[in-house]
């Protein structure tokens, strides 16, 4: 199991409380409230307010209106009788027993849970606006009693709108709904750690000053109820009085199972409750916040006593602790400052796989070194692996709409070779993508979702999931019973868990995403953390420098943009973010301000609310499997980089209140902090820390510097075609080749096909195939390939540095020198591999003869341009790397050279087609085009021009023929209407024809 971080842990990274202690949400003492004149006046309303409508409703309607409903069962005649006054009296009067029926329940319910004190009050079905009012008067009425200090806030608050409930911290929220937050496990070597340094403390202080058990030495805390919407909790009281919130723990040990004045007993330094009395370490301070027992002028003769009958527990007066491990009575329970009250916990996690090999994720297993790279995007296999195949479909997509362009006259073939930032951060993007722990991650999630639907459960409410050690682990809001097969039961009940092996045998499902809300927010402990955003109860908050802030937007909206494990969402930037469009036009939208935001996300959220009920969905979550799947319920996660005003952020509260049913995320930045609405408060430091204390999370933070930012945005702006200049250098291979007698090469390398290597001696032993891929990877990049861009491609999982460099020496051993002495493989000045020009493979041939057939010496010459173009086509001999051994050579996935060969091919075929048509040799054009259908078959240019050319023939029945085998190649989809209008050019008969050769 993984280690948290300890006191002396973090210690060590420095002492400053600005950037690890957490920062206190009170800033003014929180001081013991006594009860006052104000009290007792509201209590007496209260009252005279419930006695009314509790007893003088149902008086006043029993004696002045009488019972309304029928004394015997209607006739069918009665539904024909003219409605009177009297009935429209009746019906009301009916309707108003039900309101104070309902109001009666709401009372009751709410009374029963403040006297008992256990748990939170039950939901009366419908009564939101009754219940609220039953609460506030029932607290109101209480609040001279002992009870009321943790039942509600008081009756200031009566009336504001419902986002109340979202307005709280962590703490609070975990107080107001219930099994919403896992309990984390005990870590025990982080808990004898801490325990020692403890012991440790406790001795020096015993040695001072003497020790703690002497009771007029002995200093105590009494818990404070909430004020306002803020609860104490350990970390906090460790933070005001002992100056460091981890110390929290020492307060823990000190009164673990120790009765407390309600009868109650500490077991779990997450659940403290107020009225409690906490016995402090020695060196505690904070003037009238921290109570000697005998020295307590501040306090009620009732607390002193309190304070005296707790001094008399403990180690120190019973000889042991006090046994009991269960919170014995009913106290209200709410979860305080310590790591265990988290909404988001790190799961227990089983040793990683001992496979000689470390996951990806950048950095080199022993030397930790970057090579200058990016260490951002290094560290970030799941944003990395989005942006990587994000630009390879941009590429691929600008290939294939430059397709119908003029043939020698291509914009788009070779896509533009970045260069600088932007070349670092492309070698950044492939050395740390992990494109296999993406797809294992959505089979993972739609898997899962299939089989929930299979059983008919409905999908449960994930808050995050925790990538460790190859496994994945969702963190439910709530138990949601036994998980479907192959998942298993994580640590506790709200921990679902598949191990990897078992997502490897999931296959692709046809079912939607089913929380495409998860975005990476950084790693902690070698697991990295998934929060859901759209899953929330309220506003995620992000506090910060600025610059800081940014960097987590950006990665967080560049990873929800280009993620693998969702279908559609929508991404809302406001005030930043306007050049990440290019990243995904169709999810990401741009608004300048706050107040553009508000009035686009009213109209969203009362649609999405009225689409919910008209679809019979409590969540949009119930709407994503099952018969309504269909409907798919896309999230829509809105980043706000700039904190709102005071006025705007009570407006997006309101919104948030109910966002995560809805399936809308709020990320909203802040200065402070402090915002209304807050669910979750998180923080960002200057060294790279996200820090949330209340969830017990201290975050390696993933980040996207506003550097990388630019480059990255700048390899997607290049991959549009449309931004390129017409012809020009954008066609011009990177690498051309010495087609005369005078160029034969040094060492050739047939690609195109079965590999073979020309000029070069076959490696000895294993290493053989190894050297084979390595010299593929550097022919295919001529530009230059950076030694951890080709270390990550034949050793994904990563490799150390030695290692690499022995492969290094034994290719260039490989590989030799030129007569000259020049080593054939060399580096440049940015210490990226290169290939001498001695070295050449086909595929660097077909493409330099083509470039010189419609570009160079073919243009003026029609003699050379059939010769040169029947060379290049005679070079294929099949797809890339055809016997490519399986397992090997996966780097092909991100390269689009797949999708270049067969355009070169198809455009090489339909170039010699067109010079044979010149001269009606249609029977020599069908040949050029066969050859090259074998290479590019989906071509729908080459078959075109190949039913022109039969059609040359005069050979109707060969045409018809043509025809059916197009049809029968077409399948299900049926013939493109390009396809279908050129046949009924070409031979009109085509469909009656078909039909009769069957």
């Amino acid at each position: 199991m993984p280690r948290r971080r300890t006191s002396s842990s973090s210690s060590s990274r420095g002492s400053t409380t600005g950037t690890t202690a957490p920062r206190n949400r009170t800033p003014q003492p929180v001081r013991i409230r006594r009860r006052s004149f104000g009290d007792f006046v509201k209590a007496f309303f209260a009252f005279v307010a419930l006695a009314v409508l509790l007893v003088g409703v149902p008086g006043a309607l029993a004696t002045q209106i009488g019972w309304p409903l029928p004394n015997g069962v209607p006739s069918l005649d009665w539904l024909q009788q003219e409605i009177t006054v009297d009935t429209f009296l009746n019906i009301l009067t009916v309707v108003v027993w039900l309101a104070w029926a309902q109001f009666t329940a709401c009372v009751l319910v709410e009374m029963k849970a403040a006297l008992s004190g256990v748990g939170v009050p039950g939901r009366v079905p419908g009564a939101g606006p009754s219940q609220l009012l039953a609460r506030q008067l029932v607290a109101a009425l209480l609040l001279v009693g002992a009870t009321a200090a943790s039942f509600a806030p008081g009756l200031s608050q009566l009336g504001q709108s419902g986002y109340d409930a979202n307005q709280k911290p962590a703490a609070a929220a975990a107080q107001q709904t219930p099994g919403l937050f896992a309990q984390q496990q005990e870590q025990a070597a982080d808990t004898a750690a801490a325990l020692a340094g403890q012991a440790s403390h406790a001795a020096s202080h015993a040695d001072a000053g003497g020790s703690t058990a002497k009771q007029g030495d002995t200093k105590y805390y009494r818990i404070q109820p909430p004020e306002g919407r803020h609860h104490d909790s350990l970390w906090e009281i460790a933070d005001r009085h002992l100056g460091d919130g981890r110390r929290y723990q020492e307060i823990f040990e000190l009164n673990k199972d120790r009765i407390q004045p309600d009868g109650s007993k500490l077991s779990e330094a997450s659940l403290i409750r107020p009225g409690w009395i906490m016995e402090m370490p020695g060196d505690a301070r904070g003037g009238e916040l921290v109570e000697m027992p005998d020295e307590a002028p501040n306090v009620s003769p009732d607390v002193q006593q309190q304070i005296s009958d707790y001094a008399l527990t403990g180690d120190h007066a019973q000889g042991g602790g006090a046994g009991g491990s269960g919170a014995q009575g009913g106290g209200h329970e709410h979860a305080g400052g310590g790591p265990s009250a988290s909404q988001v916990s790190l799961p227990e996690q089983r040793p990683a796989p001992d496979s000689g090999h470390q996951q990806a994720t950048g950095v080199d297993a022993e030397s930790g070194s970057s090579f200058g790279l990016p260490e951002a995007l290094l560290t970030a296999p799941l944003l990395a692996a989005g942006l990587l195949g994000a630009l390879g479909r941009r590429r691929r997509q600008a290939l294939w709409q430059s397709a119908f362009g003029a043939v020698g006259g291509r914009r788009g073939m070779e896509p533009p070779t970045p260069s600088g930032d932007a070349q670092d951060v492309q070698d950044a993007l492939l050395v740390g993508a992990d494109p296999e722990g993406v797809r294992l991650l959505d089979r993972s999630l739609r898997g899962l979702a299939a089989s929930l639907a299979e059983e008919s459960r409905a999908l449960p409410v994930v808050y995050a999931a925790w990538l460790s050690n190859g496994d994945l682990h969702l963190q439910l809001a709530q138990p949601a019973g036994k998980p479907p097969a192959p998942w298993q039961q994580g640590q506790d009940q709200t921990f679902w868990m598949l191990s990897r092996t078992d997502a490897e045998r999931y296959e692709d499902v046809d079912t939607a995403a089913p929380y495409p809300g998860l975005v990476s927010l950084g790693t902690m402990d070698d697991s990295r953390l998934l929060l859901n955003l759209e899953a929330v109860p309220g506003i995620v908050s992000l506090s910060g420098r600025e610059a800081d802030r940014a960097a987590v937007f950006a990665s967080v909206a560049a990873e929800l943009a280009t993620n693998g494990w969702s279908d559609r969402m929508t991404i809302t930037l406001v005030g930043f973010g306007q050049d990440l469009t290019p990243l995904a036009p169709n999810r990401i939208r741009h608004l300048e301000d706050v107040e553009a935001l508000v009035e686009t996300m009213e109209a969203e959220t009362r649609q999405r609310r009225g689409a919910l009920g008209a679809a019979g969905h409590d969540s949009v979550l119930t709407g994503r499997t099952g018969p309504a799947q269909h409907t798919r319920w896309a999230p829509h996660l809105v980043l706000l980089a700039a904190q709102p005003s005071a006025e705007d952020a009570v407006k997006l509260a309101e919104l948030a209140a109910d966002a995560g049913r809805l399936g809308i995320g709020y990320l909203v930045g802040t200065e402070t902090g402090d915002l209304p609405g807050a669910a979750w408060e998180m923080e960002i430091t200057g060294q790279g820390k996200l820090l949330a204390p209340l969830l017990g999370l201290e975050l390696d933070a993933q980040l996207l510097p506003v550097a990388q930012q630019r480059a990255v945005v700048e390899l997607f702006v290049d991959a549009d075609p449309e931004n390129r200049p017409e012809g020009g250098p954008a066609n011009r291979p990177p690498f051309l080749v010495d087609i005369s007698e005078q160029g034969r090469p040094a060492v050739y390398a047939r690609l195109v096909g079965p590999y073979e290597i020309i000029g070069l001696d076959t490696p000895d032993g294993e290493r053989s195939a190894l050297l084979h891929e390595a010299l593929a990877l550097l022919l295919l990049h001529r530009e230059g390939v950076h030694p951890r861009v080709l270390s990550s491609a034949l050793w994904p999982r990563g490799v150390t540095d030695d290692v690499r460099g022995a492969l290094l020496d034994r290719l260039r051993d490989w590989l030799g020198a030129d007569p000259d002495g020049t080593p054939r493989l060399g580096t440049d000045s940015s210490g990226r591999l290169t290939l001498a020009k001695s070295v050449v493979s086909d595929l660097d041939v077909l493409r330099s003869l083509y470039h010189e057939a419609t570009q160079g010496k073919g243009v003026d010459s029609r003699a050379v341009r059939g010769r040169l173009l029947t060379d290049a086509l005679v070079l294929v001999r099949g797809p890339l790397l055809a016997d490519r051994p399986e397992g090997r050579y996966r780097w092909l996935g991100h390269e689009i050279v797949d999708a270049q060969l067969p355009l070169l091919v198809a455009d090489t075929g339909l170039a010699l087609c067109e010079f044979h048509m010149e001269k009606n040799r249609a029977e020599k054009a069908i040949e050029a085009l066969n050859a090259a259908l074998r290479t590019a078959p989906a071509d729908e240019r080459l078959w075109h021009e190949l039913l022109r050319a039969t059609h040359a023939t005069g050979d109707t029945s060969r045409l018809t023929a043509l025809a059916t085998d197009l049809i029968g190649r077409s399948g299900a989809r049926g013939l493109p209407p390009r396809t279908e209008a050129l046949l009924d050019e070409l031979l009109p008969t085509w469909r009656d024809a078909i039909a009769a050769v069957g």
